[in-house]
């Protein structure tokens, strides 16, 4: 997965400037960082479903010569 970078330090001392303790601040930024790591981002979930579009396009095709195979089996049934 790709990473998304924030500046850790930055937040760290806004949430230190809104009265959060050291060892508070830092928890937080931890964890975001660590909620991040499960990130996904555009590109990824492109690259994920990209099989899966080939295979309904497939299915599309299949469908449609299924769909004129009956057609014709009608047809062929019922002109006698």
């Amino acid at each position: 997965m790709a990473t998304i970078t924030f500046d850790s330090e930055k937040l760290a001392d806004r949430l230190k400037t809104a009265g959060f303790t050291p060892e508070q601040a830092e928890t937080v930024v931890r964890v975001i960082a660590e909620a991040q790591d499960e990130l996904v981002t555009k590109k990824d979930l492109e690259i994920a479903l990209a099989p899966l579009r080939a295979d309904v396009q497939l299915l599309k095709w299949m469908m449609g010569f299924v769909l004129a195979g009956v057609v014709g089996i009608l047809l062929k049934l019922f002109s006698i």
